[in-house]
């Protein structure tokens, strides 16, 4: 049988299927009915958006994730399959495949409604997730708790480990600490923490951790090493924000591709990041569409003559 090239990167975490539901106004009085313009349906969620971040940028991906065998699990398959992306590692959830509805306002603000469901208890395959993240470069991992087994694994085959913390409200959440304490690169968004200074300093004190990035916005994002804090302003790209959904995954996987995979300077790759989510902001209601190589180095280029 003929050896399967390792993939670069391997996404671990969240899939399913996004409802966007679009607001004709700019406020929802919440205390009576109100109407809605638009939905749409799209794969979604961080590691639909993430692997197929880096499948658009030309790398080699594969996708740990749980789905179910449902129409929604059907509609996001077909999507990793039209990108390219391995899909070894996807493994079935009996109690379907997981929704988000996300009420879209018309500025591209975004309030998310997660599915909480009681999970099944389904786990990954260890013995398959081995094989895909065999040879591989960089974990990129999401939140997903049945993902906490394959941290200890990524980091023992060698692969550097990213794991994306969301919005991170006490940096002591129990929830995240292991994912805290299994990374080598940590992302998280400022939404609760006008300044992020102390959390990344907090992060940074941890074994394993030696970069974090902070997204910020509007404002830019933050970059915390072991011996210094920046802070960058955001990329001046002609670019409307239409929605915001994507752009915390595209920040990480144009930093990771540019730093990790390309073995770009720290503040180059940051810059790459911020293209790739002002991008993503650019796209309305899909995950599909995100920036490529190419357009990735043609705005890299334009930024430098801009700034």
């Amino acid at each position: 049988m003929e050896e399967l090239i390792p993939q670069e990167v391997v996404v671990i975490g969240c899939a399913g299927v996004d409802t966007q539901v679009y607001l004709p106004g700019r406020d929802v009085d919440w205390s009576v009915e109100a109407n809605f313009t638009e939905n749409l349906d799209t794969p979604g969620q961080a590691g639909v958006y993430a692997s197929r971040g880096y499948a658009a940028l030309g790398r080699r991906v594969a996708l740990i994730a749980n789905l179910g065998e449902d129409a929604c699990g059907a509609l996001v398959r077909e999507a990793l399959r039209g990108d390219g992306i391995d899909t070894r590692g996807v493994f079935t959830d009996p109690a379907g495949t997981a929704r988000s509805i996300n009420v879209m306002y018309r500025d591209g603000r975004r309030k998310n409604f997660y599915d909480a469901r009681a999970g099944s208890g389904t786990k990954p395959n260890l013995d398959q997730s081995r094989r895909v993240l065999a040879g591989a470069r960089l974990a990129h991992v999401h939140l997903a708790d049945w993902a906490r087994p394959l941290l200890p694994m990524a980091r023992t085959l060698g692969l550097t480990v990213a794991c994306d913390l969301q919005d991170v409200v006490d940096p002591l959440d129990p929830y995240r600490q292991d994912f805290i304490e299994g990374a080598d690169i940590l992302f998280f968004s400022a939404a609760n923490h006008p300044d992020p200074s102390e959390v990344i300093r907090g992060f940074l004190s941890r074994p394993h951790v030696r970069l974090v990035v902070c997204g910020m916005g509007s404002k830019g994002c933050a970059l915390g090493t072991r011996t210094s804090l920046q802070f960058f302003p955001p990329e001046p790209l002609d670019l409307a924000v239409v929605d915001t959904n994507g752009a915390g995954d595209s920040l990480a996987v144009g930093f990771l591709t540019g730093h990790v995979l390309e073995g770009r300077p720290l503040a180059e790759a940051i810059r790459r990041g911020q293209i790739a989510a002002r991008h993503a902001c650019s796209l309305r209601g899909t995950s599909a569409g995100l920036i490529t190589a190419s357009a990735l180095d043609a705005y890299a280029r334009r930024s430098i003559t801009v700034t």
